[in-house]
């Protein structure tokens, strides 16, 4: 009988409890978190935040920038978001394959793995490529010729004259929007869960790896929807969990190097030090490697969630997929061969 989600769980619980901490090698928790970071698969998180009213300018300056020194930057967006979000997207495809081998094998190697499995995660950089797009294009269609046929119609120059088709058509659009979106969350980690192992160990591409999929979620309709639910209520727990630890890591950081940051600013003003490009270079070198050690300790405290997650689906998917269940639980050597009747 297949394994149930539930048993899973156990299952990859255990798994964590094997890889990590018997014994507990920091090495590999280091390696885990680099990996786990760049797969998507860690519950820490950051954003870049660019807010145009914090640029330099003239002290008092109301008038708007000139459009000729904004049109070389937005330029340089148009050019450098794409190229930027390719990489980070080609990195994700790349060590999605590292950490399916990773938590197989219960060992991290990063340089074996990576050249290992190039072929398929070049095809599953080319299935995220189409599925980003696809999911662009579809809210696109759902949101934007809605809202694009609403002010054609003149309903936004008088909305309250056009209150009721307002709102039956922004029902609607969320509606379809949240079906949309979940239809999207849907393939996405159905793709990294149980197409992934597929490509993986078959060096096919995610469209068969989704033919063969197809058939198995219709055998076995429960099975995967209780799988599904189960993860949901799992990622909401574990990124309480996580964000309460990271919390507390971050302010037990804080405490030295607020401490170290406030003798170095009181010695500046002690040896009359002001705000000059050495002392503006050495405060950015300071809060780059406070960034940089703060992301490290997060990294770490996600280490468990980054192998729980791929472990859980790995153990739920090997029992309805025969070459991830030899892998993962290898057939033991011959026993002695029977004596021959006399």
């Amino acid at each position: 009988m297949p394994l149930s989600a539930v048993d899973s769980v156990a299952a990859a619980i255990e798994h964590v409890q094997q890889q990590l901490f018997r014994p507990f090698r920091l090495t590999q928790w280091t390696l885990i978190a680099f990996v786990g970071l760049l797969a998507g698969e860690s519950c820490s998180g950051g954003a870049l935040h660019f807010n145009p009213g914090s640029l330099p300018g003239r002290a008092g300056a109301g008038r708007a920038p000139d459009p000729a020194l904004l049109l070389p930057f937005l330029g340089f967006l148009v050019l450098a978001v794409p190229a930027v979000w390719l990489v980070l997207l080609y990195l994700n495809s790349r060590m999605r394959f590292v950490l399916f081998d990773s938590v197989v094998e219960k060992r991290c190697s990063i340089g074996r793995m990576w050249r290992e499995r190039r072929q398929p995660a070049l095809a599953y950089f080319l299935w995220q490529i189409l599925l980003s797009l696809t999911a662009v294009a579809g809210t696109v269609a759902l949101v934007g010729f809605p809202l694009g046929a609403a002010f054609l119609l003149g309903w936004f120059r008088s909305p309250v004259a056009h209150l009721a088709p307002l709102v039956l058509t922004a029902i609607a659009v969320a509606s379809a929007f949240a079906l949309w979106l979940l239809l999207f969350v849907l393939v996405q980690v159905f793709s990294k869960d149980f197409v992934v192992p597929q490509m993986a160990l078959e060096n096919i591409t995610a469209f068969e790896g989704w033919r063969r999929l197809w058939p198995m979620l219709g055998a076995d309709k429960r099975g995967y929807a209780a799988y599904g639910a189960m993860k949901l209520v799992l990622a909401l727990a574990a990124a309480f969990v996580v964000a309460f630890l990271a919390f507390f890591a971050v302010l037990i950081l804080l405490v030295p190097f607020g401490g170290l940051a406030a003798v170095a600013v009181m010695a500046g003003k002690v040896a009359g030090l002001g705000w000059n490009v050495f002392t503006i270079t050495g405060a950015i070198v300071a809060a780059s490697v406070l960034a940089a050690v703060m992301l490290y300790v997060v990294s770490l405290v996600s280490v468990p969630v980054i192998v729980f997650f791929p472990a859980f689906a790995i153990h739920f998917f090997a029992a309805r997929y025969a070459l991830l269940a030899n892998l993962l639980h290898p057939p033991g050597p011959p026993g002695p061969a029977e004596p021959a009747p006399l």
